[in-house]
């Protein structure tokens, strides 16, 4: 059989052809159904419809561009299985699986330069006003930090994926601005790579150790009385080196009062909860 009787149907029974153009109809609805609203999913087609459309053929009629990214939006919104969104669109598990590959290759391609750019020296110098400001954490340039996503273990891979949670993951490692909005992203380390060890190996890592970032030049710390210039820092949490460039906070207990002011403001530069906004 080339295709399953169920799975014909898809045009008259299939999510995409039933539910989702009734969503188009409530933008709440559509919102809590896509976490986007039509609006962002129209732009968001609009910039990658093209590059994901398909050829229909002689055997089969492809599927639109607009349900590819249906099927790729409500993966990702949801964290559903391949197979539970194949059987809800009426497609095969497989497609959905290189469907959501493709749109997110599409999504990267196409909009990292728009949305991620590669920070200038003048982004930095924004960043850190943004942090003295809202933060009371002067030239800094944004807060690092890294997140375990739970996979299963790829074959013959041994402990490679196995973390300290007793789990398997790859790491998101991530430098995050005052606003809470992700301005680097390095993704794929393994699981039992610790945040130090993840930061040294990645992109960023060793730009931040060549010092090929353009950062911007030291400056004095504001109402401070020693003209000493202060270098700019990203502030990271125990798990990460001490640095030029790289805070961290004091270790130990038994802290004196100008060690535990600065372990504050260091906490509060943070913004850890990025990453449970993200999760959200």
């Amino acid at each position: 059989m080339w295709v399953h009787d169920i799975l014909r149907a898809r045009k008259h029974l299939g999510e995409y052809h039933r539910l989702v153009q009734e969503l188009k109809l409530d933008g709440s609805r559509f919102k809590e159904y896509f976490r986007m609203s039509r609006t962002q999913f129209e732009m968001l087609f609009r910039k990658i419809g093209p590059s994901i459309s398909k050829r229909d053929t002689n055997y089969r009629e492809a599927i639109s561009s607009e349900e590819r990214l249906c099927i790729c939006l409500r993966y990702l919104s949801t964290g559903d299985s391949f197979r539970s969104i194949a059987f809800s669109y009426r497609v095969g598990y497989c497609t959905v699986a290189r469907v959501v590959k493709e749109v997110c290759e599409a999504i990267l391609s196409l909009l990292v330069q728009e949305y991620m750019p590669f920070p200038e020296q003048h982004h930095w110098k924004r960043i850190a006003e943004d942090f003295h400001r809202l933060w009371n954490f002067p030239n800094c340039l944004g807060a690092i930090d890294g997140k375990h996503v739970i996979i299963q273990a790829p074959s013959s891979t041994g402990s490679m994926y196995f973390n300290y949670k007793g789990s398997f993951s790859i790491v998101l490692l991530a430098v995050v601005d005052a606003r809470y909005l992700f301005r680097m992203v390095d993704v794929g380390a393994y699981g039992k790579s610790s945040d130090g060890g993840t930061l040294c190996a990645s992109e960023f890592g060793k730009a931040l150790q060549q010092g090929t970032l353009d950062l911007p030049e030291d400056t004095p710390l504001p109402g401070s009385e020693d003209p000493q210039p202060v270098p700019h820092v990203f502030v990271g949490d125990k798990a990460f080196p001490l640095k030029r460039h790289l805070l961290r906070p004091y270790p130990g207990k038994h802290l004196d009062r100008e060690k535990r002011v600065l372990n504050y403001r260091l906490s509060r530069a943070m913004v850890e909860c990025t990453f449970g906004i993200l999760a959200a």
